[in-house]
């Protein structure tokens, strides 16, 4: 299936493209085709934007794409609360008035940026690779965890953030009184290690395409595939780990079972 980032005007922002996945019917966006964007259970075709009015996501959009995304039928409803929280920063664009439908506007989708975040997208919803690689260089614990002597005898990192990272990043980034962006950044971050955790990590490859929103296209192909998406963490690994290993860990029981295979060979 081909990428309908494609299909998106050139100039828009990073915080516009991660937030297009959810843009269902890409309303308002001029195509350079017929969409190629649709329900992961319906074939039709989108008629051709308006360019003149603001792209929108509606909450029932913010529903569909969690769930194409793999998540629970419960964790996507919890998923309105964006709508709920940010539909209205976005509206502040184009009125004082809040939208009475909890459309959020992604042309002005940079005014819901909160406190106590990363601070990778800037002000206008940008992209900032420094700090975007900062954030690994400074937080990637895995040269202690596993030490791994290059050639020039120093250690190198894997490029991934592990639960403990996740915790202390957040912790680094939270503001004096800002209770609401603690709670948004850390609601980002639960969310994020659920959907892309591979051997419990987050790995800097995945996340840099989180942020410009190529993986959630890949993400939703991968899962219409027989294999489906290979990486994430559910209630369902969570439930089966805890119930016969005793732990929620369920990468240390998989690195176990594969360490002991592997002494037995």
């Amino acid at each position: 299936m081909s990428n309908p980032l494609t299909n998106l005007p050139a100039n828009l922002t990073a915080l516009q493209l991660h937030v297009a996945f959810w843009d269902y019917n890409n309303d308002s966006y001029v195509l350079c085709a017929p969409s190629t964007l649709f329900l992961a259970h319906s074939e039709f075709n989108v008629p051709q934007a308006d360019p003149t009015l603001p792209s929108i996501i509606t909450p029932v959009e913010i529903y569909n794409g969690f769930r194409d995304l793999g998540f629970s039928i419960l964790f996507s409803i919890g998923g309105l609360l964006i709508p709920l929280f940010f539909s209205y920063p976005t509206t502040l664009g184009h009125s004082w008035l809040p939208d009475p439908f909890f459309r959020i506007y992604t042309d002005s989708i940079h005014k819901a940026k909160h406190g106590s975040d990363s601070g990778i997208y800037d002000s206008d919803g940008h992209l900032r690779e420094p700090l975007f690689d900062e954030m690994f260089a400074k937080m990637d614990s895995s040269s202690r965890e596993v030490e791994r002597e290059c050639a020039n005898g120093t250690y190198e990192r894997d490029g991934s953030l592990g639960v403990g990272d996740l915790f202390r990043l957040h912790a680094r980034n939270r503001v004096a009184a800002d209770p609401a962006g603690w709670s948004f950044a850390a609601m980002e971050w639960w969310t994020t290690w659920l959907l892309l955790q591979r051997n419990g990590r987050l790995w800097k490859e995945d996340l840099r395409a989180v942020y410009d929103g190529t993986l959630f296209w890949k993400i939703r192909d991968e899962r219409m595939e027989r294999e489906g998406w290979r990486q994430g963490y559910g209630y369902k690994d969570w439930a089966a780990t805890l119930w016969h290993n005793g732990t929620w860990k369920m990468w240390e029981v998989n690195n176990t079972q594969v360490s002991e295979a592997s002494r037995e060979l």
